[in-house]
């Protein structure tokens, strides 16, 4: 075994390679994108591209509307997420209710996520838009953002159910055999011990999810509202130029980059833990 002094000695011994080998990365890493950046400059296309996808006067004009159009993006995104969050982690307890008797309720719960799962999310917000309201239901919203939005939640939920099915599932069975002995009953052990556990280890797989949730909003224009994808298409029509794109691209990257960022942090910060546990 290795002293505290040798320990020491062959950690200093590593650091700075370690280093090294971050700073060699990132200037490499450098190196090829300066590199493909000058290949784009340079092509004899660029100049119409530039002016096409990159105005500046056309990107400080539609900068406000798309902007403000993009609030609704950010609205519909939140409703869903806290609607999502809840029927997903109830459709991931039906899977596991035990015995025969609840056979059919988990039948219905696997045929849920397998159907929804495999339905492309633009046809279910298609399918919903116009063919809920080609029902004439006096009960039911015809209003466009609500349907686009009741599509994202019904697929959403059988991908987010899967992510909290498989954190139940992580959870070790002596845990529900500890709680079961101290006189809980199954359902009391779940809610009281295993879905807390569960919970606490699918956040960084839910933040993807919900990353994926927040640029599928934009699949809401296809059904009419006036959201950042479709005031950058009128923009674009109007002025025969596709900077309004890039300005709607723009505000889904400065909202999604900072929560893959926290994902990054939350998946390092519990690999961490999970190292720390492992040497105790």
């Amino acid at each position: 075994m290795l002293r505290g002094s040798d320990r020491a000695r062959r950690g200093s011994l590593l650091l700075p390679a370690s280093a090294g080998s971050v700073w060699v990365a990132l200037a490499s890493t450098v190196v090829v994108f300066a590199g493909l950046a000058l290949i784009v400059v340079n092509s004899s296309g660029w100049p119409k591209v530039k002016e096409a996808f990159f105005n500046p006067a056309e990107f400080r004009a539609y900068f406000g509307t798309i902007g403000h159009a993009f609030v609704l993006n950010i609205k519909i995104f939140l409703v869903a997420e806290v609607v999502i969050l809840i029927l997903a982690l109830f459709l991931a307890v039906l899977r596991q209710l035990p015995g025969p008797v609840f056979f059919p309720i988990r039948l219905l719960a696997i045929g849920y996520t397998d159907l929804f799962r495999g339905i492309p999310t633009i046809l279910l917000v298609l399918l919903f838009g116009f063919g809920i309201p080609a029902l004439h239901l006096s009960y039911v919203t015809i209003n466009p953002v609500y349907l686009g939005a009741a599509a994202l939640i019904v697929i959403y939920t059988a991908y987010v159910s899967e992510v909290y099915r498989a954190g139940i599932e992580s959870v070790h069975p002596s845990q529900e055999a500890a709680a079961r002995s101290l006189g809980l009953t199954r359902g009391q052990a779940m809610r009281a011990v295993i879905l807390p556990q569960a919970v606490r280890r699918v956040i960084p797989p839910l933040l993807n999810d919900f990353i994926g949730l927040q640029k599928d909003t934009a699949l809401i224009s296809v059904l009419g509202p006036v959201e950042a994808l479709q005031r950058a298409n009128i923009g674009s029509a109007s002025e025969f130029n596709y900077t309004p794109y890039v300005v709607a691209a723009f505000f889904f990257v400065l909202i999604t980059v900072p929560q893959a960022r926290l994902t990054d942090w939350l998946i390092a910060r519990d690999r961490k833990r999970q190292m720390a546990g492992g040497q105790v």
